[in-house]
């Protein structure tokens, strides 16, 4: 029973890996299994995985292709970059490893892919906080916007390299181990730390930088920002009908966009990081909750990486047209091949008959005669 909350850890990395206790808990050992549970869980990131590559990979395209300068297109970008970190690393990594159960590669790889995962999990939270701290300095701070884009590239230079530090360990920590009497060899952290006082320390660490500081830094800062709005509001502080309310009110939907992002993250992601506490301080806890709910709650996390493109869809027309496009070109070239793959029907034979032995048809009447 205690191998069973592996299959649910080893896909997310802030929450202790069981899979590390197979020589580590007391009692006996069993193999784990891929269970129903598993097999839904599988099913369900697979689907994740379409739609958050197809929908994030729109989103990349759309905003390349755009020629505007605002400061804030480079920082949905990342954005759009960390999701996709986020279904290219830990998707198929934890739907592989929940159908082997085991590890199958060798140690190099361990390690590598563990701390991509924690790469793009650290990059997709860093980055909205950027992106919320832009928003709070582009409310409270007007005047600053023409130091935007350079505040930004630094603060994003500092949220990709910050992802990288606080993800290192990982390639430490991370190493084989095997159970030699069942010939079962797991990818884990068991031995890494020779005390338990530590891997909790350490757990916790992560657990502060990756979602505990991040979401703190949000709230204060949409929490300064819906103050000020509601000061203004209260004070009838309403900009005069000119092209200054028209930037305000961009600045508001983009606001009302971000805040939904981050709301979302917030959302998804906190009852899985609960779980992870409880089992911290609770192993027995693994006793305590079915498996299908350790599944559900990893997977409500993981739908944030979906969320991300259709908020930014439904906040930006210009997005919503670059679909419609892409859509009419899609349906024109398959009616194209449809078309060139249809065979010939017998009027159609005519006409090639008849233009072929007399000449280009040339009026309306000779052609209605062929049919």
């Amino acid at each position: 029973m205690a191998m069973q909350l592996a299959i649910v850890n080893q896909s997310h990395l802030v929450v202790p890996d069981a899979n590390v206790s197979a020589s580590g808990f007391p009692g006996p050992w069993r193999e784990p299994t891929f269970t129903a549970a598993a097999k839904v869980r599988v099913g369900v990131t697979c689907c994740f995985f379409l739609i958050a590559s197809c929908s994030n990979v729109a989103v990349l395209c759309s905003i390349s292709g755009k020629r505007c300068k605002s400061h804030l297109r480079i920082l949905i970008l990342s954005l759009s970059i960390a999701d996709l970190l986020v279904t290219l690393l830990v998707m198929p990594l934890d739907a592989m490893w929940n159908i082997m159960i085991q590890w199958y590669a060798d140690e190099l790889s361990c390690k590598i892919l563990n701390f991509g995962k924690l790469f793009a999990m650290y990059s997709a939270a860093l980055v909205l906080v950027v992106i919320s701290l832009d928003r709070h300095w582009a409310i409270l701070y007007p005047l600053s916007f023409t130091s935007a884009g350079q505040r930004n590239r630094i603060m994003l230079w500092t949220a990709w390299i910050g992802s990288l530090l606080l993800a290192s360990p990982q390639l430490f920590l991370f190493r084989l181990r095997t159970v030699s009497e069942a010939n079962f060899t797991q990818c884990a952290t068991h031995g890494s730390f020779p005390q338990r006082w530590q891997k909790t320390t350490y757990n916790m660490f992560t657990f502060c930088t990756l979602f505990v500081t991040p979401l703190s830094v949000m709230i204060v800062c949409y929490t300064r920002i819906l103050w000020e709005i509601g000061k203004q509001m209260n004070h009838k502080n309403e900009l005069a009908r000119s092209k200054n309310d028209l930037i305000s009110k961009a600045r508001l939907k983009t606001l009302k966009m971000t805040l939904v992002i981050v709301i979302s993250f917030m959302v998804c992601w906190t009852p899985y990081y609960l779980l992870g506490i409880w089992y911290w301080f609770q192993p027995e806890m693994i006793h305590l909750t079915p498996e299908y709910v350790h599944h559900s709650l990893f997977l409500f996390g993981l739908l944030h990486t979906c969320t991300d493109p259709l908020v930014y869809g439904l906040y930006t027309p210009s997005f919503k047209e670059d679909l419609r496009t892409w859509l009419r070109r899609l349906g024109g070239l398959l009616t194209r091949k449809a078309k060139n793959s249809k065979p010939l029907a017998d009027s159609e034979m005519n006409i090639k008959d008849f233009t072929s032995m007399d000449g280009p048809t040339t009026t309306a009447t000779t052609v209605q005669s062929v049919f």
